[in-house]
């Protein structure tokens, strides 16, 4: 953890053994433990949040991509839209001029017009 050996921790407690007595050691030592596991956890706790909020900017970054994706399809989808409308306005107009002209001339034979044949896919 920061490097410390077996020798500087049976260094460490020989001096705590002196220091502190044989009566007081083991509650101190509990107590230590005790402040080392909150420490660990805390520290666990705060990796997993920083997880969460990196995770949460990739998911918010992902999510700005497929907005603009889906602006980018629907200016091109209203783009294509309006190309068939100018193209249905165009065969309208085509359309209605033909009408008007054999309207206009009684002697103009009508030319049948077959209707084109789908097919199947």
């Amino acid at each position: 953890m920061f490097g410390i050996g077996f020798s500087e921790l049976l260094l460490i407690g020989v001096v705590a053994l002196i220091v502190i007595g044989p009566e007081r050691l083991p509650k101190v030592a509990r107590t230590a433990g005790a402040w080392i596991g909150r420490l660990n956890r805390y520290t666990a706790q705060i990796k997993a949040d920083i997880n969460r909020e990196m995770h949460l900017d990739e998911l918010r970054s992902a999510q700005q991509s497929m907005k603009d994706s889906v602006q980018k399809y629907e200016i091109m989808a209203e783009e294509a839209s309006q190309k068939v409308k100018q193209e249905a306005g165009d065969m309208h107009k085509a359309v209605q001029a033909v009408t008007d002209d054999i309207a206009s001339d009684p002697n103009a034979q009508t030319i049948p017009v077959e209707a084109p044949e789908h097919k199947a896919s």
